[in-house]
């Protein structure tokens, strides 16, 4: 074998590898640039590898939940939270609790305070509907609500089947 021909080989892994380190490069740059929406992306990738789908998370405006100003319910944000439990009922799987972007309107409480206040009352009124307090996790508080305006969003969403 020549010096030309193993050079040329060499050559070729390499234009190989460059071609794998930017397709990735550019999957992961869709990925962050993808923002909100990149839960749903990575459940659709999941998906086609063959993993198991996630159920669909519920939304809720915590300005229709909680009076105002306060992480007391409202008693339409109950009758809101005991029609997600009917849902989650059947399920076995872990129910991720989580809040997205704050309340504008507080004056009384800081915005940390109050979004795992309202976690926590999410997390209450479920059990107090008869889902067991071993399937409910609170996740996290995520102050951004990436310019959408829509103020702070409670999130119930239902994982994978526990083992």
């Amino acid at each position: 074998m020549t010096a030309a021909a193993s050079q040329a080989r060499r050559n070729r892994w390499a234009v190989s590898f460059a071609d794998l380190l930017l397709l990735l490069l550019g999957f992961f740059i869709l990925l962050q640039a993808s923002g909100q929406k990149r839960d749903a992306m990575l459940a659709q990738v999941r998906q086609q590898f063959g993993g198991r789908a996630i159920a669909k998370e519920l939304e809720l405006r915590a300005t229709e939940l909680f009076l105002p100003d306060e992480a007391l319910l409202s008693d339409q944000g109950r009758a809101m939270i005991a029609q997600a439990a009917a849902g989650l009922r059947s399920g076995s799987g872990r129910i991720d609790i989580s809040s997205l972007g704050t309340d504008p309107a507080r004056r009384r409480f800081d915005p940390w305070d109050l979004a795992a206040a309202r976690l926590g009352a999410v997390a209450r009124e479920l059990k107090a509907q008869g889902l067991p307090g071993g399937r409910l996790r609170i996740r996290g508080l995520d102050q951004m609500d990436g310019g959408t305006g829509k103020g702070q969003i409670i999130r119930i969403g239902q994982g994978p089947a526990q083992r």
